[in-house]
């Protein structure tokens, strides 16, 4: 089993610090261990204040678990004190740990510094030459370096001046750019981008210990620094997706996410088999377009059509019913992902999807339940975009969202040539839209 060291402070609101790390390491199922170098009163609102761990115990505490369990690799965050920064560079270089991760935590997100001033020399003369990789954000490069950094050149120059410190290789992290958070990898011979996507909202703390902590265990499994850093990216931003709104301040991210989409899998699989069985026990045979049906359902943050499961082969008519063709799978239906991710930019909680024969009683039995109906014409697709396979119903259910101004319970179009109409309901749950099909063509969904 990977074992893998923190050597950070301890955050009491559990959203930095040594807490996030383990959550990291546990999810990536690497056994974790740490090392506390200042104990923190904090929580979402910023640091109340900390006090240092005596350099000494620092040291015995990384004596303790090297000479013992081991490390395959180890990551600093909060260091506090230039005797402490001594102290985990002696044990490092004793235990010969292969590879270091140094997130040099400078300053908190509610702007307490958590590293002495006179400490910045030291982290750069000592610690730096020892990193397999430094990790700083631009304000965090700014203060190492002592220059403004505003654009993603300037951002890879100032990757080339913090390698001269000795790291192997440096990744400045761009979330605060104005434009896209795009990352700047320098491993000495070629600058890498890294684009990212940009989570808004009251979110963000620990998000360089979710990063550096999700990095280190990548790199221990022997990933090449660029696949590593590409993975830690995807991991963090999806733990920024899941924050919980806990506290009154800026909320943590959540690492725990991918451990609780894992074991989605099997509900998501689970909730289609049941929805279909549902529509096999009806003469449902009136739903079926020249298409045939299918049926999807998305993991939660899904963000592409490997997350969103369907049935292959689709659900046909047979006789007066439906019969399943295999049973679902992620990645099945990429048109049936399109619709869902598509809708779950909007509201992630809308993560099923289902197409039904297109019929005018179906949309006027609709209307009179209330229910919100949107046409939209594929007459009206921007040619660029018919161009582009797979890419109309993306726009179209994108259209059909920001005209309504909210998620519409159906979506339709009367087609096109070589286009069949069709009826798109959207919802929360498989089974919701099967009650709803069902409904639709005036049959009991009991």
């Amino acid at each position: 089993m990977l074992k893998v060291l923190t050597i950070a402070g301890s955050d009491s609101g559990g959203g930095a610090g040594i807490q996030a790390d383990l959550k990291v390491f546990a999810t990536l199922e690497a056994y974790g261990m740490s090392v506390v170098t200042a104990v923190t009163a904090q929580n979402t609102r910023g640091v109340w204040g900390y006090e240092a761990v005596a350099a000494p115990l620092v040291e015995r505490q990384l004596e303790a678990v090297l000479e013992d369990i081991g490390a395959q690799a180890a990551k600093t965050g909060m260091l506090a004190e230039s005797n402490i920064i001594k102290a985990v560079v002696k044990g490092l270089r004793r235990h010969s740990v292969p590879i270091v991760v140094v997130d040099p935590v400078l300053v908190a997100k509610g702007g307490a510094r958590l590293l002495a001033a006179e400490a910045e020399e030291t982290l750069k003369s000592e610690l730096f030459p020892l990193a397999t990789v430094i990790t700083p954000n631009i304000p965090e490069a700014e203060a190492l370096l002592g220059a403004k950094i505003e654009t993603l050149p300037q951002m890879a120059e100032a990757a080339r001046r913090l390698k001269d410190f000795g790291p192997q290789a440096v990744i400045i992290k761009g979330g605060h750019l104005s434009g896209p958070p795009t990352d700047i990898i320098f491993d000495g011979q070629r600058i890498d981008e890294i684009p990212g996507e940009r989570v808004t909202g009251a979110v963000g703390h620990g998000t360089g210990c979710t990063f550096s902590a999700a990095l280190t265990v990548y790199l221990a499994k022997g990933l090449p620094l660029l696949e590593a850093a590409k993975k830690a990216k995807e991991f963090v931003t999806l733990a920024l997706k899941a924050a919980p709104r806990v506290g009154h301040g800026i909320s943590p991210t959540d690492p725990l996410i991918w451990s609780r989409r894992e074991r989605e899998r099997f509900y998501v699989l689970e909730a289609l088999l049941s929805a279909a069985e549902i529509l096999c026990r009806h003469p449902s045979r009136p739903l079926v377009p020249e298409v045939q049906i299918n049926l999807g359902y998305a993991l939660p943050l899904a963000q592409n059509p490997e997350e969103v499961a369907a049935f292959p082969g689709r659900i046909v008519g047979f006789k007066e019913g439906v019969r399943v063709v295999a049973p679902p799978e992620f990645g099945a239906s990429r048109h049936v992902a399109n619709i869902i991710l598509t809708t779950m930019r909007y509201s992630p909680e809308h993560r099923a999807a289902m197409n039904i024969r297109y019929d005018e009683t179906y949309i006027s039995r609709a209307r009179k339940m209330g229910l919100k109906v949107v046409e939209f014409s594929r007459a009206d697709e921007p040619p660029a975009i018919k161009k582009r396979e797979g890419s109309t119903l993306s726009w179209g259910v994108a259209w059909a969202i920001e005209h309504l101004q909210d998620i519409p319970d159906i979506i339709f179009d009367r087609g096109d040539v070589g286009k069949e109409p069709m009826i798109r309901l959207l919802g929360r749950r498989p089974e919701e839209l099967v009650s709803l099909a069902l409904s639709l063509a005036g049959l009991n969904s009991a």
